[in-house]
Parts: C-alpha cells; sequence; structure tokens
C-alpha cells in the first residue's frame, strides 16, 4: 500500500508574528484536508513566522493516483493560497 508525503516550504507575506502566521496556516490546513481527503501537519518552522514546512500524506491502493493527488494539492496552495508561495516542494511515495 503506496503511502505518499508531500513537503511545502512556504514563504509567508506579511506575517510579523507567529500570531499572523498561524491566522494564514490554519485555514489553508483546514481546506487541504477538506477537499483532497489528506493529512497536513505543520512540521518546522514552528517559531518562525515568515516561513512553514506542511506535510501532506496520503494514502491509496494506487502510486500513480497518490502522484496525482498530492501534485494537485501543489497546483491548488500555488494557484488559491494568497499568504505567500511555494520556496520548494518535494513528493516522496513510500512502498
Amino acid at each position: 500500500m503506496p503511502v505518499g508525503v508531500l513537503t511545502l516550504h512556504l514563504q509567508l507575506d506579511l506575517s510579523p508574528s507567529l500570531k499572523d502566521k498561524r491566522r494564514a496556516l490554519r485555514p489553508l490546513l483546514q481546506r487541504l484536508q477538506r477537499e483532497f481527503n489528506i493529512s497536513v501537519a505543520e512540521v518546522d518552522y514552528l517559531d518562525d513566522p515568515g516561513q512553514a514546512l506542511i506535510a501532506c500524506a496520503h494514502v491509496s491502493n494506487d502510486a500513480a493516483f497518490t502522484q496525482r493527488v498530492l501534485s494537485k494539492v501543489a497546483r491548488w496552495v500555488e494557484t488559491h493560497w494568497g499568504h505567500g508561495y511555494i520556496a520548494g516542494e518535494w513528493i516522496e511515495i513510500i512502498g
């Protein structure tokens, strides 16, 4: 059973405080979970208001499908999220 992990390094615009960062990230994480049925968490740069590293996990019985879903997630963030930009993205399929 393949597990896919998408890691997104996000640079945030206009986040002078951690509170502003959380206010920008929380709706994004909730929307990704709801829209794509994936698990999402902020995994690094927790104390840096200017950047975030989020990981998205997807499990299915088809590695190609998992790859497509995670690619769609990255494109969605790129086009719909207005609080910054993607500085780096990595997809890893395990299994």
